[in-house]
């Protein structure tokens, strides 16, 4: 099994540290520990911050083959600010590297033979990189769009345009309503509004995540559940990352969709109780959060 991530990868400028990060980068790390061999497609600077990516990268054994790099644009920054509920907002520098993103020997051939490419937003917001990406997901297998909605970095022309080429979609509960908004969906419940999106984008798989309160999985018209755990947050960066990575990686495993959800949130759940974006999880560690909460 292999996946390629296609996007961002940058810093996260904490007020007293910084992480590397971007949320491609984070999917393809979770996706690691799981076992699925993942790559991402990105471009960074030719710079300190840059060369420390690249270090971390090759220390946690993915590949750099298709990591460009950059003379003019420096590599991406974010300003991470978090409330007192651990809640992130972002302010997000451009234009920089990642934007620049172009279409290489090398990113033609990942996505060729990657079970599935995954795509957020974000990536999109310039136009060197959104025609590099379009160009990938004509020759790739299973298309998953990760939507970021960042104001001002999106509009909702693009964001459909992308909806519909996206074999698999995952938003949360706020840009769902956003987008329902957008298309005039008025459905009272979270089931028909799905629905609706998935009647307008021909797509057959949906998730959406609702924070603490789990997460929904639409799946080849039939719905999924987990209601979340209870957990106290520390740091909610990367959190949806790991669980549309672990979401995924179930999935694409061959393992039942009720399953993949539990797990995934989950994951989730235990990444918003740790500080930082990848925090590394054992199998017994997953599973002893699991029979806790089955107590709780």
């Amino acid at each position: 099994m292999k996946v390629t991530c296609f996007g961002e990868v940058l810093w996260d400028i904490f007020p007293t540290h910084k992480k590397i990060g971007g949320a491609p980068l984070n999917v393809a790390l979770r996706l690691h520990t799981m076992g699925i061999q993942s790559s991402v497609i990105t471009k960074i600077g030719n710079d300190v911050l840059g060369d420390a990516i690249i270090t971390h990268i090759k220390g946690v054994g993915l590949s750099i083959e298709t990591i460009q790099k950059s003379n003019h644009y420096a590599t991406g920054e974010v300003i991470v600010s978090l409330d007192s509920e651990g809640t992130a907002s972002y302010e997000i520098s451009r234009p920089v590297a990642w934007d620049f993103i172009t279409s290489t020997e090398e990113a033609t051939i990942e996505a060729s033979v990657s079970d599935a490419i995954i795509f957020g937003s974000l990536a999109s917001r310039n136009e060197v990189s959104r025609t590099t990406l379009f160009q990938l997901l004509n020759i790739a297998k299973f298309k998953v769009l990760d939507i970021n909605l960042r104001p001002p970095h999106y509009n909702f022309q693009l964001l459909i345009e992308l909806m519909e080429k996206a074999d698999f979609i995952k938003c949360n509960d706020e840009e769902l309503d956003e987008i329902c908004t957008h298309f005039g969906i008025k459905d009272s419940t979270l089931e028909e509004q799905i629905k609706s999106i998935a009647s307008y984008t021909n797509t057959s798989q949906i998730c959406i995540t609702k924070g603490g309160k789990g997460a929904t999985l639409y799946d080849k018209k039939s719905f999924y559940h987990n209601n979340g755990y209870k957990i106290k947050v520390v740091d909610s960066v990367g959190a949806g990352d790991s669980f549309l990575a672990t979401l995924l990686s179930k999935l694409l495993q061959g393992n039942k969709p009720q399953l993949s959800i539990d797990y995934a949130c989950a994951i989730g759940a235990m990444v918003a109780g740790s500080e930082g974006a990848n925090p590394v999880f054992s199998d017994d560690e997953v599973q002893g959060f699991l029979d806790k909460q089955k107590l709780l």
